[in-house]
């Protein structure tokens, strides 16, 4: 647990039984923050909508998805943990109504009329900076202000926001943690270049395996790139070869999924191992006595180890086992 772990010396979470109450409901449906975690990323990548539109990019968004961001967040969060719908609020927790408000920005909440004096669940998530928080608030009118800080009526919609100030006024869940990676965005022009320039969608999921090794690869990085329906058509055997599987093993490459002998086979060749809806590409070798020392997977009984791209491959590489 990390400094920010603990209520902040404003935030009167001790003194606040309501507030202590939600946490602690919280805590107990989602003790290591997992559940919020995947909820944002799936949200994220719910607006991007990649099978349709091939975005991977935040800034690729219009302003008004932008701003269905935090009703989206506000949903998914309500379907996640079965909360009840509030009166006047959005969420009903321990009979106490709670307001949810999501910004992409850090401390950027806007906090509305409604809502003050109550209790707020504040969510920010960062696709760019691969990090997001989780936190409650009070929301105390005096220690609140408009954008401009020019009035003490709020923005223009009646909208107020937390200052600078007083940003100890929030009781962290967790906070600054990783987001689950969006691939394409993270990765090296180089890399990102060869993948998009590839003329059709299939051609550019067999180059993300082929330039993308020893990595967790999401499906949601599989289905920006193919934008079909049947995304995972793109990856596995077909009677005509062109397939990413097909195609890469003349390569040398394998591609482990998450089914529980591709797990082993990703496991015994010193992993990454893919969870679940995930892939993890090897370039392999049969192993010999040069490659000294290094995990070594058996494979339709034969033996074979990860190597590196300076390393020579064993063409064809072997077919994974269906079971």
């Amino acid at each position: 647990m990390t400094l920010f772990d603990q209520p902040g010396p404003e935030s009167g979470v001790w003194g606040d039984p309501q507030l202590m109450l939600v946490r602690q409901h919280l805590m107990n449906r989602d003790p290591s923050g997992s559940r919020f975690a995947s909820v944002l990323r799936r949200t994220i990548d719910q607006l991007l909508d990649g099978e349709n539109t091939g975005r991977f990019n935040w800034e690729e968004l219009h302003k008004t998805e932008k701003t269905h961001a935090g009703t989206l967040v506000e949903i998914n969060l309500l379907r996640e943990f079965k909360f009840s719908s509030g009166d006047d609020l959005d969420y009903l927790i321990e009979g106490i109504e709670v307001d949810c408000k999501f910004s992409q920005k850090e401390y950027g909440w806007m906090i509305p009329p409604e809502a003050l004096g109550e209790i707020c669940l504040v969510v920010w998530a960062d696709d760019h900076k691969g990090l997001w928080s989780v936190g409650l608030l009070r929301a105390d009118r005096q220690k609140l202000t408009t954008s401009g800080n020019i009035t003490k009526r709020g923005n223009r919609d009646g909208k107020f926001r937390l200052t600078k100030q007083h940003y100890s006024m929030v009781t962290w869940l967790w906070y600054r943690q990783p987001l689950k990676e969006n691939l394409l965005l993270h990765l090296d022009l180089y890399r990102k270049s060869a993948i998009l320039t590839q003329p059709s969608g299939q051609k550019k999921v067999n180059e993300l395996f082929r330039r993308v090794i020893r990595r967790r690869i999401d499906r949601s990085a599989v289905r920006t790139l193919a934008q079909q329906y049947d995304y995972m058509a793109r990856v596995r055997d077909d009677r005509q070869k062109t397939r990413a599987r097909p195609v890469l093993r003349e390569e040398g490459i394998i591609i482990t999924g998450d089914a529980t002998n591709h797990r082993a086979v990703a496991e015994a060749l010193g992993g990454p191992v893919p969870e679940k809806g995930e892939f993890v590409s090897f370039r392999v070798a049969r192993a010999r006595p040069h490659h000294g020392i290094r995990p070594v997977a058996e494979i339709n009984g034969e033996h074979w180890v990860a190597v590196n791209d300076d390393e020579d491959v064993d063409t064809p590489a072997p077919k994974l086992p269906s079971r």
